[in-house]
């Protein structure tokens, strides 16, 4: 009797482990899932500016998250057939899996954390270049397309203020047909609008477009290294237990 009863216990305590470590791994892929989430949010949400950063470093931590969100993915399925078939290999597997993703995750962290703090003079030092020396220039484009989209959305002119623009190559070439700044710095797009540089028809923001991308940016970052760092930590305590 004694030897049935020890049996059931040791039954009853497997059945909670495995149930556990399905909670354990379910927890796992829906952190995976919110890593691999933040990383394309990253790349799709404003995307086009990547193109004034002379560093890669944000788009590097956003891939790094999104490489990691995959395999969080593909090991949760791992995991929860290690825990069905019960196989040791499997299970040996799964935790490898588990700690290359952590220090995956965590890198993707560390590095949001420290390009956030070179982020203000990088922009200081080399949006200005960009914008007047690119723009509207051949071969150009997709600066073009950024700079654009990142006065009419911010809702900004150059970069500290308006008065960037007259360094501008494109202003200062006939192909600008006299404009003192670019048509996207209007608060109502028309054709060679960007004649009048009168406050009520463009936008003047006091910092520019410097301060509206710097705190857009840094705020990504600020979730990249939260998310990747956090979750990592997650799944290490999970590993652990």
């Amino acid at each position: 009797m004694s030897v049935e009863y020890k049996d059931d216990q040791e039954d009853w305590l497997t059945v909670c482990l495995k149930y556990l470590l399905f909670v354990f791994n379910f927890l796992f892929w829906v952190g995976g899932a919110a890593v691999l989430g933040v990383g394309v949010w990253t790349l799709v949400e404003k995307s086009d500016y990547l193109s004034l950063l002379a560093s890669s470093t944000f788009a590097v931590s956003a891939y790094i998250l999104i490489l990691a969100g995959s395999l969080v993915v593909v090991t949760g399925f791992l995991g929860c057939c290690a825990v069905i078939r019960e196989q040791r290999s499997c299970l040996s597997t799964y935790f490898f899996c588990l700690l290359f993703i952590f220090l995956i995750e965590l890198v993707a962290g560390v590095l949001a954390y420290v390009y956030y703090q070179k982020l203000s003079e990088e922009l200081k030092q080399h949006l200005n270049q960009t914008m007047t020396e690119n723009y509207a220039q051949p071969g150009k484009e997709a600066i073009t397309l950024a700079v654009d989209r990142l006065q009419q959305d911010f809702k900004c002119c150059g970069s500290n203020n308006s008065h960037d623009w007259v360094a501008s190559v494109y202003i200062s070439s006939k192909q600008a047909e006299n404009r003192v700044v670019p048509d996207s710095c209007c608060k109502t797009i028309t054709p060679v609008c960007g004649r009048r540089d009168h406050p009520s028809n463009i936008y003047k923001v006091e910092g520019g477009c410097i301060t509206k991308l710097e705190q857009f940016l840094a705020d990504h970052l600020l979730v990249i290294g939260a998310v990747g760092i956090g979750v990592a930590c997650l799944q290490k305590c999970e590993a652990s237990t």
